[in-house]
C-alpha cells in the first residue's frame, strides 16, 4: 500500500520542517511531497533539506497547486494537509486505516480547536455559512468543509476534475463526493493556532466575499433549474404586476393607455421564458457532467489494501 502525504505551501518557511517531520513519523517510508506555490521565502529549500520531494506550480492558488500534486503523484492513498502546522498528523494513519476498513474514499478531518486563537470569528462563521449552504444544496455528508486535512483514495483523486484555482478547492472536493455519491467519513481531529511568526493567507472580508460568490456559482452550476427557475419566477411576477393595471384599463375602455409599461411587461415575460429555458438546458448538461464524474470514479480500481483490511477484520471477528 503506497501512501503519499501532499503538503501544498505558500511561504511556510516557519513551519514546513515541522510538518515534514511529523509526516515522516506518521508514515515512515511514504512519499512526502511539498507543493511550493511560488513561495518567496525558504519554504522549498527547507522542505528539501527535510527529505521531502518538492513540486513547484507557477499558477498561483491552492487549487492550482493541489491539481498539480494530484496529477503528478501516484499512490494508493493520499493524505492532504496544509503546511501551517495546525493539524495533528499523528491521526493520519488511523484515518487511512479507517478508510480501508469502512470502505470510504474520502475522510475529512473535522477540526476541534484546542484554543480560542485557532479559529478567528470571521473564519468560523464563513465556514459555517458555506458548509450549511452546501448541505442545503447537495445534502449532508461533509462537516467542516473548509478543513485542510483529508485522506483520499486513488480513485477519488484520479477522478476529481480539479477545476478550482484557490481556496474553493475544499468546496470542490466536497461537491465531487456528494454529487457522485462517494462514501465520506468525518473524523474529529485536533486543531491548534499557527506558531508564532507564521501568518495566515486568509482574509475575513475578501474570502467572505469569495465564499458568497462561490455559493452562487455552486447553485448556478450544480442546480441550474433552481437558479434560473428562481430568476424566471421573479421576472414573471414583476411582469404580471406591471401588466395588471394596463390589462384592467383595456378591459374597461378597450384602450392601452400605458404603452411603455405594456412593452416592459412583455419584455420581462420573454426574459422569464428565456431564463426557464436556460434552466432546462443547464439541468441536462449538469446531469451529463454528473454521469461522467461517476463513470470516471468507477473506472479507477479499488484502493490497494482495502480488501485485505476487510478480510483481516472478518478473521478477527
Amino acid at each position: 500500500m503506497r501512501v503519499a502525504v501532499l503538503i501544498p505551501c505558500y511561504n511556510e518557511a516557519v513551519t514546513i520542517e515541522r510538518v515534514v517531520g511529523e509526516a515522516r513519523r506518521a508514515f515512515p517510508g511514504a512519499q512526502i511531497v511539498v507543493g511550493d506555490n511560488n513561495s518567496t521565502d525558504a519554504t522549498a529549500g527547507l522542505a528539501l533539506q527535510s527529505g521531502a520531494r518538492v513540486v513547484t506550480e507557477w499558477r498561483q492558488g491552492k487549487g492550482a497547486m493541489v491539481r498539480r500534486l494530484f496529477r503528478d503523484v501516484d499512490a494508493d492513498w493520499y493524505v492532504l494537509v496544509d503546511g501551517d502546522a495546525t493539524y495533528d498528523l499523528s491521526a493520519a494513519p488511523a484515518m487511512v486505516e479507517q478508510a480501508q476498513v469502512e470502505s470510504v474514499d474520502f475522510v475529512n478531518g473535522v477540526r476541534i480547536a484546542r484554543s480560542s486563537q485557532a479559529f478567528p470569528v470571521g473564519h468560523t462563521w464563513g465556514n459555517k455559512l458555506l458548509t450549511g449552504a452546501v448541505t442545503l444544496i447537495f445534502g449532508s455528508g461533509v462537516d467542516d468543509m473548509l478543513s485542510g486535512f483529508k485522506v483520499l483514495s486513488r480513485r477519488f483523486v484520479k477522478s476529481f476534475p480539479a477545476l478550482a484555482t484557490g481556496f474553493d478547492l475544499e468546496t470542490d472536493l466536497a461537491v465531487h463526493a456528494l454529487e457522485c455519491g462517494i462514501p465520506v467519513l468525518c473524523v474529529p481531529t485536533h486543531y491548534v493556532a499557527r506558531p508564532e511568526g507564521s501568518h495566515s493567507k486568509l482574509s475575513t472580508f475578501r474570502d467572505g466575499w469569495r465564499i458568497a460568490r462561490l455559493i452562487l456559482a455552486l447553485v448556478r452550476h450544480e442546480r441550474p433549474m433552481g437558479f434560473f427557475g428562481g430568476i424566471a419566477s421573479v421576472l414573471a411576477v414583476a411582469s404580471l404586476v406591471l401588466i395588471e393595471p394596463v390589462w384592467v384599463a383595456y378591459i374597461h375602455t378597450g384602450l392601452v393607455p400605458r404603452f411603455p409599461t405594456a412593452i416592459l411587461a412583455m419584455g420581462l415575460m420573454l426574459a422569464a421564458g428565456a431564463a426557464l429555458f436556460a434552466g432546462v438546458i443547464g439541468e441536462s448538461i449538469t446531469r451529463g457532467r454528473r454521469e461522467m464524474r461517476m463513470l470516471a470514479f468507477l473506472a479507477q480500481p479499488m484502493p490497494e489494501g482495502r480488501q485485505e483490511a476487510v478480510q483481516a477484520l472478518q478473521r478477527a471477528a
